[in-house]
């Protein structure tokens, strides 16, 4: 497949949403899509966690799992990348939340998953593992559900709680067309949206209406290509400041432009 870049003169790529599943290999490919699409770095939490059957049962129908994510892989991928790969520890709720506590300084953000693990944003759980991220200057991404408990105004009322911590909102909202999500979040100055999986469309009008310094560039690899990411940017024929801005610079700045570790 023939690289897509945004722009004759493309800034600097960071994929801000990535997974690695537990497999043999899949760092070294992970890393060899990124330079094939000029992707500097990547912010990865686990994959494989659960299958995907049951993941899109539990969209349509509810439900969970309590299973754990594999975020030791992710750790030892990213210690290994020469600082390219980010690592998020993918927080199960069911657990105490000493389990993210006591390994935080070896992570960069949070991933909290209502869709995987079921539990609400407003549920006591998710709080004390806000809490730790707030401590350690995390931020915390996530998907919102039509579902109560997990829908955007209920991310947004977590946001408001914790004002110092940055959430991320994760595939442009719920659907692929939420400009009711862009609203929900428009006066929640510390919830930015990540754009993977949303139609081009939708990323202009956020880009309209919150402003090219709250959206983040996301793949959701290896569900979603790079090569499909890139075009709808590309398509979109935004100003060279703004992709920068979108696809640099707010990720390296709540990341830092390179690994301190």
């Amino acid at each position: 497949m023939t690289p897509v870049t945004p722009a004759p003169t493309s800034p600097p790529v960071f994929d801000f949403h990535a997974r690695l599943v537990p497999q043999d290999g899949a760092a070294a490919r992970l890393l060899d899509t990124m330079d094939a699409h000029g992707i500097t770095r990547a912010a990865v939490s686990a994959g494989g966690t659960i299958p995907l059957d049951l993941l899109s049962r539990q969209l349509v129908e509810g439900g969970h799992i309590e299973t754990d994510a594999d975020n030791d892989a992710v750790l030892a991928a990213c210690r290994t990348s020469g600082g390219r790969l980010v690592p998020f520890h993918f927080a199960n709720p069911h657990r105490e939340p000493a389990a993210y506590a006591g390994r935080a300084a070896e992570f960069r953000g949070l991933e909290i998953s209502p869709a995987v693990h079921g539990v609400p944003f407003a549920d006591p759980r998710t709080h004390a593992l806000v809490e730790i991220a707030e401590r350690h200057r995390h931020p915390v991404y996530t998907v919102c559900l039509h579902r109560p408990g997990a829908m955007v105004r209920d991310l947004a009322a977590l946001a408001a709680a914790f004002p110092r911590v940055t959430f991320v909102l994760g595939h442009s909202g719920v659907g692929e067309i939420d400009l009711h999500g862009i609203g929900l979040i428009k006066d929640s100055p510390n919830v930015l949206l990540e754009t993977s999986g949303g139609y081009a469309a939708v990323i202009r009008l956020a880009v309209e209406r919150l402003g090219a310094r709250r959206l983040l560039f996301g793949t959701e690899h290896p569900l979603q290509h790079p090569s499909v990411e890139l075009a709808k940017y590309a398509a979109l024929g935004l100003e060279h400041r703004q992709l920068r801005q979108i696809l640099w610079h707010n990720a390296a700045d709540l990341l830092g432009p390179e690994d301190p570790l």
